[in-house]
């Protein structure tokens, strides 16, 4: 059986600084930002005089909530800014912006998944003149450009609409068009798509762990997760790719791999494993699981 694979992206605009003591300190782009990272179990490697002089912006979580806080920010500090990220036909463009969950807008860890969507998709294109992918929980589009770049035709679906909105701002800063744009419950629009007999060259699932449709409908990873890969079975070509994202701590990559090969028997090529950045000191911080696959 083949073994788990660790990746993690090169990208001159993202750098991971340290991370430590639940923390990280990370630059996207020409700006800093210090903020919560639970799998940082271990000590800072810079001191804290350290963290305060480089850091721009710093997410301090409110006293009454475990997820929301607010960002204390330095002068130079913008509310919005634009990464860029460029491999082969990608030419990615991507605001950022600090929300009150911690997040800017961008998961750089996913820049590996980027690079395989964007060669799946000119193999795909290559071999049948065009190609349909469905990216389902969405968020701010980095993998619907990816996958754009390549030329695919991309549904590109998510339950919050004004990160829908956010991801077109994206496409369109990347010079890109054509995107087709969902606001709706995954779960739910997987389920009609089967209906209708459709099929996809290409699907991205990147779930989190809880979540909400728009009109309240919940999403649990561990009670959904099953029937989303059976339906995702069901709506991919034949000769087509997969690539699931899990976020959950304490979900691993051979979790993944065993739930994929349930919904959708054996693979013709698979790799799986974990996402991760290394610090300025060496440290290795895992930031997710990935597993990819080809029919």
């Amino acid at each position: 059986m083949k073994n788990p694979e660790l990746l993690t992206p090169t990208w001159s605009d993202y750098e991971l600084i340290d991370c430590g003591d639940y923390e990280k300190l990370e630059r996207f782009g020409s700006y800093i930002t210090r903020r919560p990272e639970p799998q940082a179990i271990w000590h800072r490697s810079l001191s804290e005089a350290e963290w305060q002089r480089m850091a721009d912006a710093s997410f301090r979580r409110d006293a009454r909530s475990e997820e929301r806080g607010e960002w204390q920010l330095k002068p130079q500090m913008p509310s919005r800014w634009t990464v860029e990220y460029r491999r082969g036909p990608m030419q990615m463009r991507m605001r950022l912006a600090l929300t009150s969950f911690k997040h800017v807008g961008l998961f750089p860890e996913q820049a590996e998944n980027w690079d395989y969507i964007c060669e799946r998709v000119a193999e795909i294109r290559k071999a049948q003149g065009r190609a349909e992918v469905l990216n389902l929980f969405a968020y701010t589009g980095g993998a619907t450009l990816a996958a754009r770049s390549a030329g695919a035709d991309v549904t590109h679906v998510d339950s919050v609409k004004q990160v829908v909105t956010w991801s077109r701002e994206n496409m369109e800063a990347s010079g890109l068009d054509g995107v087709r744009w969902i606001v709706d419950d995954a779960l739910k629009f997987v389920r009609r798509e089967v209906k209708r007999g459709r099929q996809y060259d290409g699907i991205i699932l990147d779930p989190p762990a809880y979540g909400r449709g728009p009109d309240g409908e919940k999403w649990v990873l561990e009670q959904n997760i099953a029937e989303m890969l059976e339906c995702c079975a069901r709506l991919l070509a034949p000769k087509g790719f997969l690539v699931l994202n899990l976020y959950s701590m304490g979900l691993s990559a051979m979790l993944a791999r065993s739930a994929v090969r349930q919904a959708f028997g054996a693979a013709a090529e698979e790799q799986f494993g974990e996402l991760y950045f290394e610090d300025r000191a060496g440290k290795q911080l895992p930031l997710g699981v990935y597993y990819r696959m080809k029919r």
